[in-house]
């Protein structure tokens, strides 16, 4: 696994570098679902470019990315890689930053390696089961057991706005509510102890990189109702400290 680690923390950074120099020229966008669910060519051009080097170095990993230029996947069963190449495209194409690189390894449906890369801060996260976490080559502390009240909640804005799964009374009974765009950023938040839960309506290649590493400091991820997550589909999605997590699910049972 640490060998592993060390070579998709290149393949991740050299990614980063070539969407620095992309983002000094016109973008190519286009909508997908709606005005505000996008992709560039950068987004291709990164998935395609992550893709060509798992395939190159384990040519029977199934790889499952979000601009569907892996496999189609329908089992988790073997070993799998989900890459979300520009977490938070929006962002990336109205800000310039708060988007990620995200890559996970699973092995027979259970998580090993992590990789959320924030490409424009240069702040990079990794880890796995068994390795711990990292940003850079820092070992990060567990992740204190705060409660809801005492902490700030990420959330997805139509979850918040519309009140959907009690969204307004989960950010009510939490220090405060904030909204960031972008998943991978939400779990860095997560990481640093800075907020103690996310919730959100999430694909696999959204979240699957932070459970692996919010797993290993000791948060708990599942699909808001409590079930556990697929890997497969979009899910009503919570990562939280173990007692914001109760307090959660009090809320919305």
């Amino acid at each position: 696994m640490k060998q592993m680690a060390e070579e998709v923390k290149n393949w991740l950074l050299e990614a980063g570098e070539v969407i620095k120099a992309r983002l000094q020229n016109p973008l190519i966008v286009e909508t997908k679902s709606s005005r505000t669910d996008l992709v560039t060519n950068v987004d291709k051009e990164t998935e395609t470019f992550i893709v060509s080097k798992i395939r190159q170095a384990y040519p029977t990993d199934q790889i499952l990315g979000e601009e569907g230029l892996g496999d189609v996947v329908t089992s988790t069963a073997g070993r799998l890689w989900i890459i979300d190449p520009i977490d938070g495209t929006l962002n990336f194409v109205k800000q310039h930053e708060n988007f990620c690189i995200m890559v996970a390894f699973f092995e027979e449906g259970i998580g090993k390696l992590g990789f959320i890369y924030d490409v424009m801060r240069s702040e990079f996260y990794w880890g796995g089961k068994d390795l711990g976490v990292y940003q850079g080559t820092s070992k990060l502390p567990a992740i204190p057991d705060v409660a809801l009240a005492d902490g700030l909640v990420g959330m997805n804005a139509y979850m918040y706005r519309a009140n959907q799964c009690k969204g307004q009374e989960i950010a009510n009974a939490s220090s405060g509510v904030r909204m960031i765009g972008c998943a991978g950023i939400e779990f860095i938040q997560l990481l640093r102890g800075n907020q103690v839960a996310y919730l959100s309506y999430l694909a696999p290649w959204d979240y699957a990189a932070g459970i692996v590493l919010a797993q290993e400091l000791g948060l708990i991820s599942s699909q808001l109702s409590g079930a556990p997550l697929s890997l497969l589909k979009k899910e009503l999605f919570v990562c939280a400290t173990p007692a914001t997590y109760a307090n959660i699910q009090q809320i919305t049972s």
